[in-house]
């Protein structure tokens, strides 16, 4: 069946919202764990290892959470192909909520010994097993309610990261404000995981009032009994790509709002000072997210994602130069060039751009896929920095590495074809 202009008003605002708000509360629980393994999971944690030892102890914890996103990815993207992206999104939603309010209420290292980090690490995957099967289905939600101005509207779901990242920051912050550093330790940092139980009630109140996707719902084909296999088999060549287009975004993304914060403090900054400066620059990646979104629905997805990995090859150079200034303002200048000008040209016509790679019978899984094994350079970039600091290593070899796979995106956007005009209710791909 096809379809063509934008679904009813009102569904289509329902989607959105819910993908925006769903997309807010995921990447509030999931960023909260990344800036606390910056600041404080060291002490409360890896208590018994030297600090920067510690750092890269609980980056590896970080890691494993992206490591387990492809997983949910797989897992989610098979239901939600075969069963709706409805029913499956409620189910991501809750897993995540569950799992970060549980992180709030650990015990630490000098309670329960090798216990704690070990528990600290199973319910990190399954934070990322939720966060693996959230993204994809969050996206078709209002790609598929949207056939006009689809970059704008799937670019919601993207916009609710630094969103998420704001929110989680910003509560980080106020705790932070409110405490001396020994109470940020020893129980502040538990308040914004524990807040998460009151999100994930908002969040599943605006969810369940959503209908299903009008795409799936009216797809002409049976969904395949077993979609992971299928988008392997017969569309290798668009999940590789959609890999590679995504990795250089993620590996900047991670450095430039979880290491930057890590890195800042060891240079000398305080702790409130990094993250104010990395509430103002999230706060304006949401606008750079939707308008370099609406952009690409006029010029095309190609050359918006390859002019951002383009500028954030400068970006990477400059990026550590200017924090080791010392000076707030340069600090403040570097966040936001690099995540609120820069970042958002490759990330945010992502939603669309993966949504259009894949046909509908296979759509929720391709694109979970390709979007969360590239999200392991998310993961990767913080311990493998953390590490080469540790041994030595100038930074300048950091921002060689986050060019590196800038460049590694910029040869995999002009292998893709060009996709903003398609019709997602089409079959071959």
């Amino acid at each position: 069946m096809s379809r063509t202009g934008t679904a009813p008003g009102t569904p289509l605002r329902r989607a959105v919202f819910s993908s925006y708000l769903g997309s807010l509360i995921e990447f509030y629980d999931f960023l909260l764990y990344a800036t606390a393994a910056a600041l404080v999971f060291n002490q409360v944690f890896f208590s018994d290892m030297d600090p920067l030892v510690g750092t890269v102890a609980s980056f590896g914890t970080l890691f494993a959470g992206y490591l387990a996103r492809p997983l949910g990815g797989a897992l989610f993207g098979h239901y939600g192909d075969r069963l709706g992206r409805k029913r499956t999104l409620v189910t991501t939603m809750t897993t995540m909520g569950v799992a970060s309010t549980l992180i709030g209420a650990l015990p630490t290292y000098d309670q329960i010994g090798a216990a704690a980090p070990i528990l600290l690490v199973l319910l990190r995957i399954v934070q990322g097993i939720a966060l693996g099967g959230e993204w994809g289905g969050a996206v078709l939600l209002s790609a598929e309610h949207a056939t006009s101005r689809r970059g704008l509207w799937a670019s919601f779901t993207n916009a609710g990261a630094p969103s998420g990242m704001v929110v989680s920051t910003g509560v980080l912050a106020l705790v932070a404000a409110g405490t001396t550093e020994a109470q940020f330790a020893a129980w502040g940092w538990r308040l914004p995981f524990l807040f998460s139980v009151a999100l994930l009630a908002l969040g599943l109140f605006v969810r369940l009032k959503v209908p299903e996707s009008p795409v799936f719902d009216d797809a002409a084909e049976a969904p395949p009994r077993w979609p992971l296999v299928e988008v392997v088999k017969r569309h290798p060549r668009n999940l590789l790509l959609a890999i590679g287009i995504g990795f250089g975004a993620f590996v900047a993304q991670s450095t430039l709002t979880v290491f930057v914060v890590s890195y800042a403090v060891q240079s000398g900054f305080e702790r409130g000072a990094v993250l104010n400066a990395l509430v103002i620059s999230s706060v304006l990646a949401v606008a750079g997210i939707l308008g370099y979104s609406a952009l690409s629905d006029r010029v095309g997805r190609r050359p918006v994602v390859a002019a951002g990995a383009i500028g954030m090859i400068a970006v990477a150079f400059a990026l550590f130069p200017l924090i080791d200034t010392g000076s707030w303002g340069l600090l403040l200048l570097a966040v936001v060039l690099g995540q609120a000008l820069v970042h958002p040209l490759m990330y945010g016509p992502l939603a669309a751009l993966y949504s259009e790679l894949f046909a509908t019978r296979t759509r929720y899984t391709g694109a979970s896929l390709g979007y969360q094994i590239s999200s392991t350079g998310a993961g990767a970039a913080p311990l493998a920095f953390a590490a080469l600091l540790a041994a030595g290593a100038d930074p300048w070899v950091l921002s060689a590495i986050i060019a590196a796979c800038c460049l590694i995106t910029v040869a995999c956007i002009r292998a893709v074809g060009e996709t903003h005009r398609r019709d997602l209710t089409g079959t071959d791909r």
